[in-house]
């Protein structure tokens, strides 16, 4: 410890900080005021030989701690109680008696105190009973410590730091790359673990459980009148049986004369309706003895038992709120627009019911059949009829091929599928189509095996294009994103109801077993998945494996259509009950929504590839159009609203709206009803 002198100019707020400190400290109470600070230059002087002397004792120690040996070796023990009426205060380290210092009165130290320029230095070591006094040093570590800053001054909380790395003249740093891009972004690989886990716990394969919830009592008092208790609220709130009510003053022998009714009274009594009439009518008796029994008091402990075993165990809470916040906030249909709304243009020359509609990927071209036996292409701008093929049979379904460098149609008959060369496109495009219509051989195209027999590949020299025989009669027909394979559904329940051919090789092949009996089946947009719909079920394969990897429930009676989003993840399937389900393919294999649309069957469901809609069509002459918002946070449900009804169909023998389609680049809805016409509806 360094010698300094003693500061006469420091300040009375550091010289009040210490005493305090140091009366805190003490037993005895000492008062310091500024006048007892300001000592003589002789005292300065003594007190700091004497503090000079004192650091030169500390000096001789490594640590502060240690400067002084304590005398009383008794041990951690209250000396006020035990040593009180005792002339000492324990024992030495040689077994002798420490004997008490004399103690002073609160005059004699104050006086004393008051004298001594360094009393307010002074503190009271009460275990080995003696009065040290406090170095300059130790005060001045008292004042660091009251002012909030590090006990000794030399430390630096706040020091520069001092890089221990030398970089000049070394050939290589020890780091010169740049910060890696993955250090600013979030990570991708957490956010798919976070998805899972959000996954899982909304399928109820994890169960979310608190672990360390209490045990529940199976006792509890069901007649308690504390029904706001914790174990009351712990089983419902249980209600206690209803107490008879107290009697009062009319209701005594010798009641007050207030409270006796007068004979008018009484007589009005019988006047009145009973439910409003007193229950008790109050009476005078002189004495106790001349009271009569009561009449009505076998009743009415026949009804408090009734009371305890009528009364309900549980208490239903009312709340009363306005049905109409119970709605949910749905936005505004101006908001959601554009969508269809108005019929702007009619489609005529089919003889019969159309049963199906196909809209060309470049949005210029519709195709449509009928049950008259033709498939027809319109210009979508003018309603102008360009080609007409004669296939003699009813077109059940109609399909563009989804490729802009191949303008087919495919057109499902009874037991035939037509690949039709529609003629559009330039000359080039043309030569392409006939050479891939074009078939040399007869049969040579067939695969070994069941699919031999399922399938048959053949030129139609009529209408130059390619016939497909099937040895059932095919149901629907899916093309592929790509425009190569396509798919054909024949309603059977053996291995070959469900096709998968490939125009490029003209080869067919049956890769699924025993699938029951298929209404229709659609490609996943962009993934290798297949969707295949039976009456109840929706099974998605994995073209890649070939194996099943989802099964949804539909809880329907009979599946009619079905339709994917266009981002692959959500599926809407219509049934012939009216009903329609959305799913969520990564939320549950059961519908997050059912809606109940139409009072009877729907005949087809589609979604729009770039807006935000979807459409479904009805036997009841009805087209309902809505507003569907798929999110890309998980946490977030698809916002489904029902925007307008379509209507302007009128039915023929029993059948309404037979096919709806959207157009592939405008908020255009094409319907095709019985009544052979074909309407276009726009915004």
């Amino acid at each position: 410890m360094g010698k300094e002198k003693y500061e006469e100019s420091s300040s009375d707020e550091e010289v009040n900080s210490s005493s305090d400190v140091v009366e805190a400290s003490s037993d005895e109470e000492v008062e310091s005021s500024s006048d007892e600070v300001e000592a003589s230059s002789d005292d300065v002087e003594s007190s700091e030989d004497e503090s000079s002397s004192d650091n030169e004792k500390v000096e001789e120690s490594d640590s502060s701690e240690d400067e002084v040996a304590p005398r009383n070796t008794v041990g951690d023990i209250p000396l006020v109680e035990w040593h009180k009426d005792e002339e000492h205060i324990g024992y030495d380290i040689k077994g002798r008696k420490i004997m008490k210092q004399p103690r002073k009165d609160k005059l004699a130290s104050f006086i004393e105190g008051a004298d001594d320029p360094k009393n307010w230095r002074k503190i009271y070591d009460e275990y080995n009973d003696e009065e040290i006094e406090l170095t300059k040093d130790e005060i001045k570590i008292i004042q660091r410590v009251i002012s909030g800053r590090t006990p000794h001054a030399e430390v630096n909380p706040y020091e520069d730091y001092v890089d221990w790395f030398e970089y000049e003249d070394k050939g290589h740093p020890l780091s010169n790359a740049p910060e890696p891009k993955r250090r600013f972004i979030p990570s991708k690989w957490e956010q798919k673990r976070v998805a899972n886990l959000v996954r899982k716990i909304r399928a109820g394969l994890i169960k979310v459980s608190d672990q360390h919830k209490e045990e529940e009592h199976n006792v509890y008092s069901l007649w308690t009148d504390d029904t706001d208790s914790v174990e009351n609220k712990k089983h419902g709130g249980y209600v206690p049986a209803p107490k008879p009510k107290l009697p009062g003053h009319e209701e005594a022998y010798n009641p007050p004369v207030e409270y006796i009714p007068t004979a008018e009274e009484i007589n009005s009594y019988e006047l009145m309706y009973e439910e409003d009439r007193p229950k008790f009518i109050p009476r005078r008796y002189l004495n106790y003895r001349s009271v009569p029994a009561y009449d009505k008091g076998v009743k009415e402990s026949f009804d408090r038992c009734l009371d305890q075993y009528l009364c309900p165990r549980t208490r239903k809470k009312r709340i009363n709120i306005d049905p109409e916040s119970l709605k949910p906030k749905l936005p505004s249909r101006k908001d959601l627009r554009p969508y269809p709304t108005t019929c702007y243009l009619e489609y005529r020359g089919h003889m019969g019911p159309v049963n199906c509609i196909s809209v060309d990927p470049s949005g210029q071209w519709l195709a449509s059949g009928s049950t008259d036996g033709t498939a027809r292409v319109w210009e979508i701008e003018t309603g102008r009829c360009l080609k007409i093929w004669e296939v003699g049979e009813v077109a059940r379904q109609i399909c563009w091929n989804p490729s802009p460098d191949r303008p087919i149609l495919a057109v499902v008959l009874e037991y035939d599928v037509l690949l039709l060369n529609s003629g559009m496109g330039d000359i080039d495009i043309q030569t392409k189509m006939k050479e891939l219509l074009h078939i040399s051989e007869p049969g040579a195209t067939e695969d070994a095996g069941d699919s031999k027999s399922a399938v048959t590949w053949i030129q139609h020299e009529k209408h130059d294009g390619i016939r497909m025989k099937h040895f059932k009669a095919v149901l629907s027909i899916e093309w592929h994103f790509k425009g190569d394979y396509f798919t054909t559904v024949v309603p059977s329940g053996d291995s070959k109801a469900i096709l998968l051919h490939q125009l490029s090789k003209k080869h067919s092949e049956t890769p699924f077993r025993k699938l029951g009996i298929p209404v229709t089946a659609v490609f996943h947009p962009s993934k290798k998945k297949f969707f295949v719909a039976t009456k109840k079920f929706v099974h998605v394969y994995d073209l890649s494996k070939v194996e099943k990897i989802q099964k949804l429930e539909t809880g329907v009676r009979e599946i009619s259509s079905i339709s994917i989003h266009p981002g692959g993840e959500n599926i809407i399937v219509g049934s012939k009950e009216g009903k329609m389900c959305w799913f969520d393919l990564e939320l549950s294999t059961r519908p997050y929504k059912t809606l109940k649309v139409h009072s009877k069957d729907i005949t087809r469901v589609t979604f729009h590839r770039t807006y935000p809609l979807f459409a479904s069509a009805s036997d009841d002459c009805t087209a309902y159009v809505f507003h569907s918002t798929v999110y890309s946070d998980l946490n977030q449900n698809p916002l489904i609203v029902p925007l307008e009804i379509l209507r302007g169909h009128k039915p023929e023998h029993g059948r309404g709206v037979l096919d709806c389609k959207y157009h592939p680049r405008q908020p255009w809805l094409f319907t095709a009803g019985a009544d052979s016409i074909i309407k276009l509806y726009c915004h």
